[in-house]
């Protein structure tokens, strides 16, 4: 079976780098794909089920959307395509809508809680599938984004991890299109003619959320230094722990942990004299 586009052709070969070097997908898994009904998740779907039919190894794949509850969300859409596809589809109702509501303070923003309650419905729905992995559509620049977002305003050096097994041990999420950009799933789901489903919540789409403002730094980074994406990207698997200010990965930082606080006052107070800052 051969690809039908070079632009199909380009992003599994992306794809199955992933899968071979974060060891994302084993002989017999069963891959729940969290479905949104976004451009993402769709190209992934697809992509997924084309390396399955193409793939050394038996894996089966089932799609589970969450439909948060709020009336213009277009489930029926879904459900029909994944229907004349030939993929099997599961859409959970749920009041997350409603529940957001009621927690968060006027003004707040929503996605994140909304991911964790999604987080958690689709890990319950993993156990019911007999799901071995959660296989999510986020994409390079997501990566690149969350890298920025942590940085700039968490206080943390951290993006996302391409295979991620749950603080209880019970489910691994899975990343398959890390080294696949925005636009190339985009234009991919376009050629596959799946019915993209924009979110229905009313705070998506604001310019003024700080990842909207990273996308369009990282727009515009790119714009006058091409390739400054797929540098971040890189530099995620290139870490150097000596050369950050983290106690926990520098090795002076186990010696000064073991040092007492009046004995390492005692050591630095002399410094500050001679620099002329101390007492």
């Amino acid at each position: 079976m051969s690809y039908q586009t070079a632009l199909e052709a380009r992003i599994a070969k992306k794809t199955t780098r992933a899968i071979a070097d974060f060891g994302l997908i084993e002989d017999g898994d069963r891959i729940m794909v969290g479905l949104s009904g976004g451009k993402d998740s769709w190209a992934l779907l697809q992509m997924l089920d084309r390396l399955r039919r193409r793939a050394p190894i038996r894996f089966s794949l089932v799609a589970v959307t969450v439909d948060s509850g709020y009336k213009e969300y277009k489930h029926d859409v879904i459900s029909r395509t994944c229907a004349e596809r030939g993929w099997e589809s599961r859409i959970e109702h749920t009041a997350i809508g409603d529940v957001m509501d009621d927690l968060l303070d006027s003004g707040a923003t929503p996605c994140s809680l909304c991911a964790r309650l999604r987080r958690g419905v689709l890990y319950r729905l993993a156990t019911e599938v007999g799901a071995t992995k959660i296989a999510l559509g986020h994409h390079l620049d997501d990566f690149v984004e969350t890298l920025l977002l942590n940085l700039f305003f968490a206080g943390a050096l951290k993006a996302m991890p391409a295979r991620l097994v749950s603080d209880s041990g019970e489910h691994t999420v899975i990343r398959p299109f890390v080294y696949v950009t925005e636009d190339e799933a985009r234009v991919y789901a376009k050629q596959c003619e799946l019915p993209v489903i924009g979110c229905c919540c009313p705070a998506c789409g604001d310019l003024g959320l700080q990842r909207q403002r990273i996308k369009r730094l990282i727009f515009d980074l790119e714009r006058e230094h091409p390739g400054v994406r797929q540098s971040m990207v890189k530099a995620l698997g290139n870490v150097m722990p000596r050369h950050l200010l983290d106690l926990r990965l520098n090795p002076g930082g186990d010696l000064r942990a073991a040092v007492g606080e009046s004995t390492r006052a005692a050591a630095v107070t002399p410094l500050l004299r001679i620099a002329g800052l101390g007492g």
